[in-house]
């Protein structure tokens, strides 16, 4: 039996251990360095078809049906101008079993959760040291612990600790020039928009997403707002958590965006987005890596989440089989969806008025242009 130690109790992490449960010949354990996994609510992701077609293979359509939403379209919005430019139908990729889907994070992770044994899961693992990288891992925790594995999957985000150690160096994700702000607001706030849809704030050097995550009256609200930080800022991971700073970033935004949502929104939290600087090479043949510990794009196309799912999921179908294969796939796949989320933040933040009139009129077309979409997204959705 081959034993598998996974870094990181997110979504990839958690997931990949699903889909091992299906195979007897593993033996695994999920290391987590917090003393829990968080399961605070107010945190919406979406899900496309490539994501929610995977999940279905642990049962994920089963899930109460209350705790998610499918909507049906992407309409934008032009903040400038106020009015509607177009709207994208999503639900064009969706088949009878899997939906384009939003729902609380902290849903999908019970969800992933619950369908483990509780003791696969260890707490308070934070990697100090690894031994006999080329085979037989020795890993070494800083409660001085020590366990050994065949596999090594390191799953443990964007600031991966355990990546560093295994490359020999500290590496770091590059701070994007912009900062996320996350809340929930009442959907009835909003006079003109089809509450079925995500609606989707276009303006200068800013953009906001707001969307159904369940039933309920309760909308997740993003706004991604560009802003230059010094480096004691950047740095500096606590000031992201207070009152002031967060109050500031607020009053920015009100030049940008209507002042009665940003009064009303809960549970607002605000971070720096961090990208990654280049793709991960394989040196090793047992370790690996997936989700955003291999590589974290911008969230302009909305795939953090299906993409560490999918990961997963090719790890799986490849770990004892072509290694090198899930490595090429991975990387090109990566790549190509880099290249659109950049583009997006480009187009989604431009400023100039002859620009954005470009772009609306642009987009107005091609939305209704059923290759492009299904050029453009469809390699996406549809993996």
């Amino acid at each position: 039996m081959k034993k598998i130690a996974i870094i990181g109790a997110g979504i990839s992490g958690l997931f990949f251990a699903n889909l091992l449960r299906q195979k007897t010949e593993y033996e695994i354990s999920i290391y987590e360095k917090n003393n829990s996994i968080s399961l605070e609510k107010g945190y919406g992701i979406q899900l496309s078809v490539n994501s929610v077609t995977l999940l279905n293979k642990i049962g994920f359509k089963n899930i109460n049906p209350e705790s998610k939403f499918n909507p049906k379209k992407v309409d934008f919005y032009s903040l400038k101008k106020r009015n509607k430019i177009c709207d994208l139908d999503i639900s064009i990729f969706n088949t009878k079993d899997a939906k384009y889907t939003t729902l609380p994070r902290s849903n999908l992770i019970e969800f992933l959760k619950e369908k483990l044994p509780s003791n696969i899961i260890q707490y308070n693992k934070k990697i100090k040291k690894i031994n006999n990288i080329k085979k037989n891992i020795e890993l070494i925790f800083e409660d001085k612990s020590l366990v050994e594995c065949d596999y090594l999957v390191i799953a443990d985000g964007i600031f991966s600790s355990t990546k560093s150690i295994v490359e020999n160096k500290d590496i770091k994700p590059a701070y994007s020039k912009s900062i996320a702000v996350r809340g929930t607001v009442d959907k009835f706030l909003f006079k003109s928009i089809d509450y079925k849809n995500i609606s989707l704030f276009l303006g200068s050097n800013f953009h906001s997403v707001i969307y159904p995550v369940n039933k309920d009256n309760k909308f997740n609200f993003i706004a991604i707002f560009r802003k230059d930080l010094n480096k004691n800022q950047i740095q500096d991971h606590s000031l992201f958590k207070k009152d002031y700073f967060i109050s500031s970033i607020l009053t920015e935004m009100s030049s940008k965006f209507d002042q009665r949502i940003l009064n009303n929104l809960e549970n607002v939290k605000c971070f720096p987005i961090y990208v990654s600087k280049k793709i991960y090479k394989k040196k090793y043949e047992n370790i690996f890596l997936i989700g955003d510990a291999f590589f974290a794009s911008p969230p302009t196309l909305a795939q953090g989440a299906s993409q560490s799912i999918e990961a997963a999921y090719e790890l799986y179908k490849n770990l004892d089989k072509n290694i090198d294969f899930f490595i090429k796939k991975r990387t090109k796949r990566i790549k190509m969806i880099n290249r659109r989320s950049k583009f997006n933040y480009f187009v989604f933040h431009l400023s100039s008025i002859p620009m954005i009139y470009i772009r609306d009129t642009i987009m107005k077309y091609l939305i209704k242009n059923k290759k492009f979409i299904r050029i453009y997204l469809g390699k996406i959705y549809r993996g």
